[in-house]
């Protein structure tokens, strides 16, 4: 699919992807491509197929022969993006459902394939299974190393409490799917999990660790600056409910001690200059009500709690035409915004990309969030 400066390679397949023929390239009328920093990110292809020719009888092109074996449920799509001559994998993800709606009019009936990143092949079996004496990241890591077929590199982080229990303490019980268990792990510790394409072609960054505020900001967003515009529309939401304080009491599970546990700062690195938890006139306060836990190991899990409630006081949703931008958002990274004014310019930590593909035409839709109102930059690299 070659649109301007922009070029699409497709592979597809069951075990070892291989590049898709000419025959289905063509077919393809959109492509949309969802990447999220937590929960599932994933993927929807629509061809136009239609019956012309005698050979065409007996069913549609795309659903007969070698066509029909690409397409099948659990097969494997990687999607290559050659954008300003810089190649990079925009989708590796499995197919995991078909629509097929008919059209009485040549070549109109659309055939359409959704998927999921390969995160879901971690998310097929439910299971009730023991971890002996392992902490919470490196159950997260013999999970992860289960799936190397689908080219899964972890990057954890450690959490700011970790505990390697004894048996005769207690033993880590996951009850659901790989998938299910790690998102738990990765909440109790206000962290993220999530799945992306790697720099190379069938390798995948598996992410467990807080959001990565840190990480070197995409090229910078630019709203009403003339022709260094690049975002089409934007949207701003600020939520006063979303920051809470966590107070309470736990009684120690080894000293028996009731101990008071309170948190009521974010140890995220803070991209505003009026932080909602500390300059709202009210902020809401929820009770710690969790027992049999260390004092340490509350504190540190009341932290979690104030550290994720923080990062969405300020949600943004817009667009941008991809060409115009040069550049891919990344879910997971950071970005900076100029032009719109001092109370919403800045850097925010970006949740959330969409990918929507057609003939000549390429459009990114994308949410971003930070803790409040204010930009803490005087200038960003353009």
């Amino acid at each position: 699919m070659p649109q301007g400066n922009l070029n699409l390679t497709i592979l597809i397949g069951a075990n070892t992807p291989r590049p898709a023929p000419t025959k289905l390239t063509e077919a393809i009328d959109s492509l949309m491509i969802i990447y999220r920093d937590s929960g599932r990110s994933g993927f929807q292809i629509v061809f136009r197929v239609g019956r012309s020719t005698p050979a065409d009888l007996q069913d549609d092109p795309l659903l007969r022969g070698s066509e029909e074996q690409l397409l099948l449920p659990f097969n494997r799509v990687i999607v290559t993006m050659t954008l300003n001559s810089q190649p990079r994998v925009l989708l590796d993800g499995i197919i995991t459902f078909h629509e097929f709606a008919p059209s009485l009019e040549l070549g109109e009936s659309i055939f359409t394939i959704t998927g999921e990143d390969v995160g879901v092949m971690m998310d097929l079996e439910e299971k009730s299974i023991e971890h002996p004496e392992l902490n919470d990241k490196t159950i997260v890591e013999t999970l992860i190393t289960q799936y190397g077929k689908y080219g899964l590199v972890p990057k954890l982080s450690t959490p700011q409490w970790s505990e390697r229990p004894l048996n005769t303490e207690r033993v880590p019980v996951q009850l659901g799917t790989d998938l299910a268990y790690i998102q738990e792990l990765a909440n109790r510790h206000g962290f993220v999990f999530y799945i992306k394409p790697g720099a190379v072609t069938g390798q995948n960054i598996a992410y467990w660790g807080s959001p990565d505020r840190a990480a070197v900001p995409s090229k910078p967003l630019t709203f009403n600056m003339g022709s260094f515009t690049n975002v089409d529309t934007i949207n701003f939401q600020y939520d006063g409910l979303a920051a809470t304080k966590v107070v309470g009491q736990v009684q120690d599970r080894k000293t028996n001690q009731i101990q008071a546990v309170s948190q009521t700062s974010s140890q995220r690195s803070l991209f505003s200059r009026e932080p909602a938890l500390t300059t709202q006139s009210h902020i809401r306060t929820t009770q710690f009500r969790q027992s049999a836990r260390l004092a340490t190991q509350a504190s540190a899990y009341a932290q979690a709690k104030v550290d994720q409630s923080i990062d969405r006081v300020i949600t943004a949703t817009g667009e941008v035409d991809t060409l115009t931008y040069g550049d891919l958002l990344q879910a997971g990274g950071t970005v900076d915004l100029r032009g719109v004014g001092y109370t919403y310019d800045g850097r925010y930590y970006v949740n959330e990309v969409t990918h929507e593909i057609r003939q000549g035409d390429y459009k990114q839709r994308f949410v971003m969030t930070r803790e409040g109102v204010g930009t803490t930059r005087s200038s960003v690299n353009v």
